[in-house]
């Protein structure tokens, strides 16, 4: 039998061609996250960046195949520090790289002027940022994954007026579009319940003394104080309150109910927090109760506030880029619109502007340290 000698160079082009073969049956879709990694709300970017990736990675297992190629997600995570500018940076950064899908902006005034970027791009944003103009804008691509301020801060408005029989509130925010946009919605609500506003108190979102602003809202004698703003902040004012011998509820949004607070308010937090959350309870429902033990066994801690919303989001796209035969987001986009999917933290429908419909709000406090449910709206 005669031997052929086959030229090494055209072994190796053989090998490549076969190894190109292999590759291009996978596509990559990135996923980007725009989120806080640094400065105080860190820890709330860490836990958005972990729901991300856990979803990644249970989709990337799932070996999902659109239009005969093999999808491979990858994170491509960035800090925008909770800042317009930086924010804005990343969004551009993101669109320039063919990053088609971003989970986030955080923080509502991250969001406000990123998206208008991420929409010029043909990029899908996932957020929780929660002010109403969010989704005012009317981009077509824009998900807001979580309750708004509008059911947030009514729904705690109504549970000061009904349960906590308040008749007088004050009310503080940070002067960001988040905590402002909240504050606003409680107030106005709490004006149409009857209740008396008996004062209207701001800071900032750098802010670590809060005694100049609480003494004055004293002197007013309200049941209740409603604060716009984020965990880093909340916990020292509820220290503070318990200083001064304020014996009024601090009420606030979901940003109040993460695990921050007992690490950063002590005992000054039990029974004296009351938040909004805008999900469903971990504990009370099999389905979370497992992502929660996948999210420790992963991660070596829980979930904060927002990391399961995140990671139900991803796999909410995985599966519509599944159903709908397409990695293009406008399509994935009008799929998601179209089909409810059903989550860790409950069904996800939108409205044509993006709105979550229905976003489950639940009313908690901390007893011991510990969040505890009160009241589900």
């Amino acid at each position: 039998m005669q031997h052929k000698f086959v030229p090494s160079s055209l072994v190796a082009a053989a090998a490549l061609v076969c190894a190109t073969g292999a590759f291009a049956q996978e596509q990559i879709v990135k996923i980007g996250h725009s989120g806080p990694l640094s400065g105080p709300n860190t820890f709330a970017g860490r836990d958005n960046d972990n729901g991300v990736r856990l979803a990644i990675e249970e989709l990337n297992a799932r070996k999902i195949n659109v239009g005969g190629k093999t999808l491979k997600f990858e994170l491509v995570s960035e800090d925008d520090q909770c800042d317009a500018k930086a924010g804005v940076a990343v969004a551009q950064k993101f669109v320039d790289s063919g990053v088609r899908y971003v989970m986030g902006p955080y923080c509502s005034g991250v969001t406000i002027p990123a998206s208008r970027v991420y929409d010029g791009g043909g990029t899908m944003v996932s957020t929780v940022g929660t002010n109403p103009k969010i989704t005012q804008a009317g981009y077509k691509n824009l998900f807001r994954i979580v309750a708004s301020d509008v059911q947030a801060g009514a729904n705690m408005a109504a549970y000061a007026a009904n349960v906590l029989k308040a008749r007088k509130v004050g009310v503080i925010d940070d002067r960001t579009a988040f905590g402002q946009g909240l504050a606003d919605e409680f107030a106005k609500e709490a004006q149409k319940l009857g209740l008396t506003v008996v004062g209207r108190e701001f800071t900032t979102d750098k802010a670590t003394d809060f005694m100049a602003i609480l003494t004055n809202l004293k002197a007013k004698q309200p049941e209740a104080i409603f604060y716009g703003g984020y965990a880093p902040q909340a916990a020292p004012m509820a220290r503070q309150m318990k200083q001064l011998g304020i014996n009024a509820k601090l009420l606030g949004g979901d940003t109040l109910c993460s695990p921050e607070m007992t690490k950063l308010g002590g005992d000054a937090v039990n029974n004296v927090v009351y938040c909004a959350y805008a999900g469903m309870l971990m504990d009370s429902d099999a389905g979370a109760k497992a992502f929660q033990d996948r999210f420790k066994k992963r991660f070596g801690q829980n979930p904060d506030v927002y990391g399961p919303f995140y990671y139900d989001q991803v796999m909410n796209i995985g599966e519509a880029m599944q159903k709908s035969g397409s990695i293009d987001p406008a399509k994935v986009g009008a799929y998601i619109h179209q089909h409810a999917y059903k989550g860790v933290m409950g069904e996800y429908a939108y409205d044509d502007k993006g709105n979550r419909i229905k976003a489950p709000v639940v009313v908690m406090t901390f007893e011991a340290g510990k969040a505890k449910p009160l009241a589900s709206y």
